[in-house]
């Protein structure tokens, strides 16, 4: 039998508590699937990352002034930045449309194998990175993402093209993993 090291039994409580977070994100996906349907694949890669910059300026509003008077919690907020990066990766496989092209369930295949994929890397990465981040501040998670976001306003008006950069779906996976990750931290009381 495998002994466990310090950095296998994190990366185990990691996966439970991305498996956690992750189930409540998708709960909440299907939810405004049934009442929206799956409108968003009309949506192209910029009008998604917007979607996503808006979520996270005002979280980081929150942050610096601590108010809050919409009537919207900074975990529903970053739940949608999950989803919202989960859509972004989908599109950016899938390309928009004219008209929505989808049934739910298949909808939900694409974003069950879509977080599948995001969470493989996050595996990958946070072995590599020995969990940095529970170490990080939860404002440079939300710093991060924002970065990520800008960094795919400049590659789209760079008609999606990089020299040595990762493209517009890399971010969209590493914005959907530090969501997890803040998630996590605020489920952890680490945020007040």
């Amino acid at each position: 039998m495998r002994k466990l090291n310090a950095s296998t039994m994190n990366n185990t409580k990691t996966l439970q508590e991305y498996d956690e977070i992750v189930k409540e994100c998708r709960t909440l996906f299907s939810l405004k699937l049934q009442d929206y349907g799956p409108s968003w694949r009309i949506m192209r890669l910029p009008t998604v990352n917007d979607q996503l910059f808006i979520k996270v300026k005002r979280i980081r509003e929150i942050e610096q002034t601590g108010v809050n008077l919409v009537d919207e919690s900074i975990k529903s907020s970053m739940m949608a930045v999950f989803n919202y990066s989960i859509i972004g990766i989908i599109q950016a496989h899938l390309g928009f449309v004219e008209n929505v092209d989808m049934d739910t369930q298949e909808t939900l295949n694409h974003y069950d194998r879509t977080v599948e994929e995001a969470k493989a890397l996050m595996c990958n990465k946070n072995h590599d990175y020995d969990e940095a981040w529970r170490e990080m501040s939860y404002v440079s998670l939300t710093d991060i993402i924002l970065t990520k976001i800008l960094r795919n306003k400049s590659i789209l008006k760079n008609n999606n093209k990089t020299i040595v950069s990762e493209g517009v779906e890399g971010n969209f996976v590493d914005m959907a993993n530090y969501a997890v990750f803040y998630l996590i931290k605020l489920a952890e009381g680490v945020i007040d």
